[in-house]
């Protein structure tokens, strides 16, 4: 079946003492949205940024000709409610979050949405999926986790491609059209794996930010997912 794929950079690896310059460069070279990994020294050993990041960073999430690139926030937070509210409000298109950090996932879903954003579930490397089964009709985003949150750089753990595969049959047997994207240690050279085990949406990080030509890489993994 033909997927329509997007490539997501993650600015936890970008440069930030010029996040303005380096989103507007990511997005010349051709990224489809922008994710936010937002850690919160909690639920994961690090921390990162906040809404009001996202809020600042809002009016550069365009296009050269005006059209709006969606942004991504992957909250590792807990509690979730609260900051997904303001990620809401502060011009997120897409929240997702753990739901073991929520004690009320439909709850905090249902919430999302209501704030206007297309809400997702987040799944660990270790975690079950089972939740999917009850939530897969209210949800916009599935975000399977390739390595454990809480660091950027490291390497892809290779059972995630398992779990994709079991997310896309979900998803193909509701017929919703919601996206499944993977996250942590996705290059040029095992992209078109995770596209073959069914995602759609892939987040790079160190991958796209550590090289000086960010449409360079963009083109080469758009090319190894054209295969």
């Amino acid at each position: 079946m033909s997927r329509t794929y997007r490539i997501a950079p993650s600015i936890l690896s970008a440069d930030f003492a010029r996040l303005g310059d380096e989103l507007r460069n990511v997005i010349d070279g051709g990224a489809d949205w922008i994710h936010f990994d937002v850690m919160d020294n909690h639920y994961v050993p690090n921390l990162t940024f906040g809404p009001m990041i996202c809020s600042a960073l809002k009016p550069h999430a365009k296009t050269a000709d005006g059209k709006p690139v969606p942004i991504d926030a992957h909250l590792m937070v807990e509690p979730v409610d609260a900051l997904a509210q303001a990620f809401a409000q502060a011009g997120a298109d897409y929240i997702s979050f753990h739901p073991d950090a929520s004690t009320h996932v439909h709850r905090s879903v249902q919430a999302i949405r209501a704030a206007g954003c297309r809400p997702g579930l987040v799944f660990n490397p270790a975690a079950p999926i089972d939740v999917l089964d009850w939530m897969i009709d209210d949800i916009d985003l599935v975000l399977v986790m390739s390595v454990n949150p809480g660091f950027g750089g490291q390497g892809f753990i290779e059972s995630a491609l398992r779990k994709i595969e079991q997310v896309r049959k979900r998803i193909d047997a509701s017929g919703r059209d919601i996206r499944l994207e993977v996250d942590g240690g996705i290059k040029v050279d095992n992209i078109a794996r995770a596209a073959a085990a069914g995602a759609d949406t892939f987040v790079a990080g160190s991958a796209i930010f550590s090289q000086p030509d960010y449409k360079a890489v963009i083109a080469a993994m758009r090319s190894a997912l054209k295969g």
